[in-house]
């Protein structure tokens, strides 16, 4: 509960924020920012010239808005540090995705009938940790045994509880000091270079397969996906990929009849077992090769069946929006100076990051960066990532959203009606900071849109 100083605070900031003659305006840009929690403040002007005359045909500043700022949205895709924007990454994600297996936002409805599976790539074991078993609909026991054994630290590896969907014990390991911490977060580390070989080993197959050479492959078949990556309540990622078959141009083409759905998923599982990255040794521990985990999902993607393009589509975006948050870590950078004993820290994060802190102090693997990823647990490859011919991109679809909110703006006379081929824009902006006050967030709750509306806009605004 937050103290009376805090409450007495946000009433003020309440009172003076409604007083203000500004204040339509004020409310005006933050329901343009969509609710967003942490908008980005500006200051600065924009002039729009007359290519051929020189003519100043608008002009527009900061000085004219309330406190001489301009809120815009922080446009992060972390959920935890603001919904609002994370949901219209997600959103956009969602049509990206979706789009390369059924066409749409610039690709070719035909894409619809190339071979796409949906192939789940896992972590290996660094140890037993807590779980929730569901069988029939019935949570089961986490690790009963009978005869469990007892481990070098004199505890027993067994746990007869029905752990909740809650439950913080979830992904935390049955001793902590027989957990390989080690192996986590350099397995974390070098997940992004164990994916690229996936890649290159996938093609590899079929090349043979078909009787080519790779580089003789790109004439015949192109490889496109789209993945993201999910962490693990015990605090190891794992990857969720579309990947489809395309002709020699694309999505456009056509593919060779001998690429089929059940040669890609053979190609799928040969790649999975057939890649291993090498860690060099360091301090007191000596080289390690990884490789991915042992569970591996691999099942075709159809527009009428078990696995939908929608419900892939949704899968994936859901998850470019989330970190290791779930693991109970902090989704800000952490600094070697930091006392982790201060931080609101569980003993399993606490120890997968106090690990990565140890080991990025290294010379042997400073090229793993795990100071700078420590927040992370390791991880510094990107979220949601895709082939550069799967779909459309982010951009174009930010692109598309961005001329449909200029449409409110030329007709409220914000901005002018002209050929921008003709138009000379000269802009100058500052960053100036970038939140709200505890006065403002509340008001801005008030203001901001329904839960689904971010979505709705998000989805209209980037249709064709």
């Amino acid at each position: 509960m937050p103290p009376a100083s805090a409450n007495s605070h946000a009433i003020a900031g309440i009172v003076k924020r409604l007083n203000s003659p500004d204040f339509d305006r004020w409310a005006a840009q933050i329901r343009r920012t969509g609710g967003c929690r942490q908008p980005i403040h500006l200051r600065g002007r924009v002039r729009h010239l007359d290519q051929a005359t020189g003519q100043t045909l608008h002009t527009y500043t900061t000085a004219n808005e309330p406190d001489g700022l301009l809120r815009v949205p922080c446009k992060t895709r972390r959920a935890s540090r603001c919904p609002a924007c994370a949901e219209i990454y997600r959103a956009d994600t969602y049509h990206l995705v979706r789009a390369g297996l059924v066409g749409g936002k610039g690709v070719p409805w035909s894409v619809s009938a190339h071979p796409a599976t949906f192939v789940t790539l896992t972590a290996p074991s660094f140890g037993l940790v807590h779980t929730r078993h569901v069988k029939n609909g019935k949570v089961q026991p986490c690790h009963a045994r009978r005869d469990a054994e007892t481990c070098p630290h004199e505890r027993v590896m067994s746990c007869t509880v029905r752990h909740s969907d809650e439950d913080k014990r979830l992904g935390e390991p049955l001793c902590p000091d027989c957990y390989d911490y080690t192996g986590s977060v350099l397995f974390n580390a070098v997940a992004p270079e164990l994916w690229r070989r996936f890649t290159l080993a996938l093609r590899r197959y079929l090349a043979k397969a078909a009787g080519l050479t790779v580089k003789a492959l790109g004439d015949h078949l192109v490889v496109s996906f789209a993945k993201v990556a999910e962490y693990q309540r015990r605090g190891v990622v794992h990857f969720h990929a579309v990947v489809r078959l395309d002709g020699p141009d694309g999505p456009a083409g056509t593919p060779p009849s001998w690429a089929t759905a059940d040669l890609l998923a053979d190609a799928v599982r040969h790649a999975a077992h057939a890649v291993t990255v090498s860690v060099p040794a360091a301090g007191d521990r000596s080289a390690v090769v990884f490789r991915w985990g042992a569970q591996l999902d691999v099942r075709p993607i159809t527009l009428h069946g078990e696995l939908t393009d929608q419900a892939v589509a949704g899968y994936i975006a859901k998850y470019a929006t989330k970190a290791a948050e779930c693991t109970g870590t902090l989704d800000r950078r952490i600094k070697p100076t930091d006392d982790l004993s201060a931080l609101d820290l569980r003993d399993h994060p606490r120890r997968l990051i106090a690990e990565c802190l140890r080991l990025g102090a290294t010379e042997e693997l400073g090229e793993l960066r795990l100071t700078q990823w420590a927040h992370m647990l390791g991880f510094r490859g990107h979220f949601s990532t895709k082939s550069r011919r799967y779909s459309t991109t982010l951009g174009e679809l930010r692109a598309v959203r961005a001329d449909h909110m200029r449409g409110p703006d030329i007709t409220t006379g914000r901005l002018p009606l002209f050929e921008e081929d003709t138009v000379l824009v000269v802009a100058h902006w500052e960053y100036a900071g970038q939140g709200l006050s505890l006065g403002e967030q509340v008001i801005a709750a008030s203001l901001a849109p329904p839960p689904r509306t971010a979505t709705t806009a998000a989805h209209g605004a980037a249709r064709e």
